[in-house]
Formats: structure tokens, C-alpha cells, sequence
């Protein structure tokens, strides 16, 4: 037994060290867009209010709340919702 992936064959084992590799890159990937994306919303929030404009845009949010549970499931609303959160932070 591989102590580490909890494989029971050292075939397995390599197999499953590769994918977590490829997770963990994956992981980044979507740390760094998460970041990227905050920080675009809060320009797009900063930019808007500096015009005279709302701090948010429902309409915005319900579009992009709907889009995630489109693709996600359930799931994808509170994905959506922290994206969100992380952008404009709390309400």
C-alpha cells in the first residue's frame, strides 16, 4: 500500500502522482484567474461609481449567477456568489 496516494499497486500509484500533478496546475490555474478576476471587477465596480454609476449591477450578478448554474449545477450558485463576492466583496 502506497502510504502517500493510498494506492495498492505502484502502477496505480505513479498514475495517481501524475494526476495530482496535473490538479495541482489546474488548481493554480484557477487561483490565478479568481485573482485576475477580482481584481477586474473591483477596476469595473471602482470605474462605474468614479462615473456617477450604481456600486453594483443586480442585473449583472443575476446574469452571471445564472450562467454558472448553466453549466454547474447547483454548485455553480455559489461558485457564482463568491466569484461575485470577491470582486465587489460583501453586501
Amino acid at each position: 500500500m502506497d502510504e502517500s496516494t493510498g494506492a495498492g499497486k505502484p502502477l496505480a500509484a505513479d498514475e495517481i502522482r501524475a494526476m495530482r500533478e496535473r490538479i495541482d496546475e489546474i488548481d493554480q490555474a484557477i487561483i490565478d484567474l479568481w485573482l485576475e478576476r477580482s481584481r477586474l471587477s473591483q477596476t469595473v465596480g471602482k470605474t462605474r461609481m468614479a462615473s456617477g454609476g450604481t456600486r453594483l449591477v443586480l442585473a449583472r450578478e443575476r446574469e452571471i449567477v445564472d450562467r454558472f448554474r448553466a453549466a454547474l449545477g447547483p454548485d455553480g450558485t455559489q461558485v457564482a456568489l463568491l466569484l461575485l463576492r470577491s470582486g465587489r466583496g460583501p453586501l
